[in-house]
């Protein structure tokens, strides 16, 4: 059997859009992903969906797999003939056991990669305005990690060189030991009043900071509960940030969004909400599995209803493929969504809301989802492709709800509403409990409709259903406490 290959990829420190092209070129081609907690889960949304996806977090209290346990698993997989990512938040070189996975492989011959991530020790200082280095203030920068046990659960470390010939030190996962720190700071050299700022999720939406001085930081975190995954990073550079932050002023920073998903991949909107500043977690995951269409009959129907874009693409790419006419179809069509519509649009036809649609024999439904038959019996349907929930997906994003503290909730499309209430009951999590703190908002009144059905009785509904009055919404509604 052909021995497999490992990329050993460093994911970056958090926001999905800063692992490189080659990071992400990896993941698509994986067959197994081994994945730490702090690589952001979305982007196993790249990954095939026949992918086999293994958790080797790391919690602070207790290893979900051993380091000994992962390169086995390397080894193991490779030698099967399996192309493998091994996918680790950062950069897999800083504080990320690379080199042992390496030489672990190196032992079995298999051929392997190094993909360099971006650190978050340089990452996240930059989200919360803070460049490590700087002509004026430092022209030095050492990353350090504050969780070893090499002495009582304290780190031996090179305090005086730290103290007196390093500007800006980033300490990685120290939160616990950062009384420890600042006291052999200060007993090394480094005065009581230099600046100190921890970032806790750096580079997610979800970020926080916390500011202060070697002196009084200590306290500062004990009375907020400030908890790892943070950055502790300690140096007078960090006066610039007044100057130049940018990611916390963002429109809709602080905004933890649960976005129901229709397909199967990352959708714009939740692009769109991540370049304004939110964090957003896309739920359920789906398998979808294209079905051939037969288009014989097409030109009978006076009326064909679209229940998706991706619908709509896969009906006319048939259409082509199958050499129909075009000018053959007179049927009056109509779209679920103001996206749909335009995707109409662009195939020259003039697509109308589906709640101007009456239900009728001469009527085709056609798209990847059946409940909407329930609304329409007389219609029949064409089924574009099968959509299963991706189970392997659950406890992923179980993980994700755990770590954030969502509150907002928005349904894109009627149609997300049911599946979406459905697969969180299979995390055993009922949504209208959840969802009761929550601000809900939907786009479009059918949407508005379907979620009050559900038993969401707060839901809102945006101006119009589309991605821009969604933001604005967002931005002229904030919820308390979450921006200044």
């Amino acid at each position: 059997m052909k021995t497999g290959k490992v990329f050993l990829v460093g994911a970056g420190p958090g926001d999905a859009g800063l692992i490189t092209v080659k990071g992400l070129d990896a993941i698509r081609q994986a067959e197994v992903i081994l994945y730490d907690r702090l690589a952001n889960p979305k982007l196993l949304d790249y990954a095939d969906s026949n992918c086999e996806l293994i958790y080797c977090g790391k919690l602070p209290d207790r290893h979900t797999l051993r380091q000994e346990n992962i390169n086995e698993l390397l080894v193991q997989k490779a030698l099967a003939g399996s192309v493998v990512v091994r996918l680790k938040g950062g950069d897999p070189g800083v504080f990320g056991r690379v080199g042992e996975e390496a030489a672990a492989l190196s032992e079995y011959q298999i051929p392997f990669e190094i993909v360099p991530g971006i650190s978050s020790g340089i990452a996240a200082p930059l989200y919360a305005g803070i460049p490590v280095t700087h002509r004026e203030h430092a022209e030095s920068f050492a990353v350090v990690t504050a969780h070893d046990k090499s002495q009582d659960g304290k780190p031996l470390l090179d305090w005086e060189g730290l103290a007196r010939g390093v500007d800006t030190i980033a300490f990685y996962m120290g939160v616990g030991n950062l009384p420890f720190i600042c006291k052999n700071l200060i007993q090394h050299g480094k005065p009581e009043s230099t600046p100190v700022i921890l970032i806790h999720w750096g580079t997610f939406g979800r970020q926080k900071t916390l500011q202060g001085t070697l002196a009084d930081i200590s306290e500062k975190v004990s009375a907020a509960k400030f908890s790892n995954p943070s950055i502790i990073l300690v140096g007078d550079v960090i006066s610039l940030r007044e100057k130049i932050s940018w990611f916390e002023k963002k429109p809709l920073y602080g905004r933890q969004i649960l976005l129901a998903r229709t397909s199967a991949g990352p959708s714009e909107l939740a692009k769109e909400l991540l370049s304004q500043g939110a964090d957003v977690i896309e739920f359920p995951k789906w398998k979808v599995t294209k079905i051939p269409l037969d288009l014989a009959g097409i030109t009978n129907y006076e009326k064909i209803l679209f229940t998706s874009p991706e619908s709509a693409a896969e009906f006319f790419s048939a259409v082509i493929e199958q050499e129909i006419d075009i000018r053959r179809i007179h049927a009056e069509v109509f779209g679920m969504s103001s996206k749909t519509i335009k995707r109409l649009r662009e195939r020259g036809f003039i697509g109308k809301p589906a709640s101007e649609i009456q239900d009728s024999e001469n009527m085709l439904i056609v798209g990847d989802h059946h409940l909407l038959h329930k609304d329409f019996p007389k219609a029949k349907v064409m089924m574009t492709s099968s959509k299963e929930l991706d189970r392997q997906f659950l406890p992923i994003f179980q993980r994700m709800l755990d770590e954030a503290e969502v509150n907002t909730m928005i349904f894109p499309n009627s149609a997300s509403v049911e599946p979406f209430m459905a697969a969180l009951a299979e995390c055993n999590i009922s949504a209208v409990e959840f969802l009761n703190s929550k601000q809900v908002l939907t786009l479009g009144e059918t949407t508005k409709s379907a979620a009050i059905q559900a038993g969401l009785v707060s839901a809102e509904m945006t101006l119009n259903p589309s991605k821009e009055a969604l933001v604005n919404h967002l931005v002229e509604h904030p919820l308390q406490g979450v921006q200044e």
